[in-house]
């Protein structure tokens, strides 16, 4: 009597055939297929503890798996048990390692004075001082109290000179209270992408 076999089976069987015989065909036209092999057989396996987290890009909220290990990110991959994406990413999201561990990132605060061709490395502290300072001034110069609507006086208590624009990264709660002091502020122009 046949044994069956499961789908899963089936299928390991058959990608194990062609395998088999690609390798076969390659051999025989003269590939040099010892490189390739090599590279396989070096390949590092990562290894380390799994951490689910969110792509930073987009408003879809994609699930990603972070594995760390000694206190470093190893590789971040799509996570398979998220509804959203189901293990896949797309170009961006399967780039986000390079967001994390890039020689090429910046990992000061930098600035360029007016006028100037190049940057200079701050403090963080000093940089947040900045953009506060040129919040405050912005508001305080551009903030209007009243408006005259037909032949009424109206209150708006608003300012029209910031713009708030929001990224991914930024959830919920973050949404909140972010809205709440820009709100507070009398901006009026608030924009916010992510919607996870």
């Amino acid at each position: 009597m046949p044994q069956s076999i499961s789908r899963r089976q089936f299928l390991k069987l058959s990608a194990g055939a062609m395998s088999g015989a690609v390798a076969a065909e390659m051999a025989g036209l003269a590939f040099d297929t010892r490189p390739v092999l090599a590279r396989t057989d070096a390949r590092l396996v990562k290894e380390g503890k799994e951490v689910p987290s969110v792509c930073p890009y987009c408003a879809v909220g994609c699930g990603t798996v972070v594995t760390v290990a000694d206190g470093k990110i190893l590789d971040i991959q799509g996570n398979y048990d998220s509804p959203v994406n189901v293990g896949t990413l797309c170009p961006k999201g399967a780039a986000t390692y390079q967001l994390a561990i890039n020689p090429h990132r910046w990992t000061t605060a930098k600035y360029r004075a007016p006028f100037s061709d190049k940057w200079e490395d701050i403090e963080l502290e000093k940089a947040m001082d900045m953009v506060a300072e040129r919040f405050k001034k912005t508001r305080d110069e551009t903030f209007v109290e009243t408006m005259t609507v037909g032949d009424k006086e109206k209150v708006v208590n608003h300012t029209l000179g910031i713009f708030s624009l929001g990224g991914a990264t930024i959830d919920d709660e973050w949404n909140y209270i972010h809205q709440k002091l820009l709100r507070a502020a009398g901006v009026v122009a608030i924009e916010n992408q992510a919607r996870i």
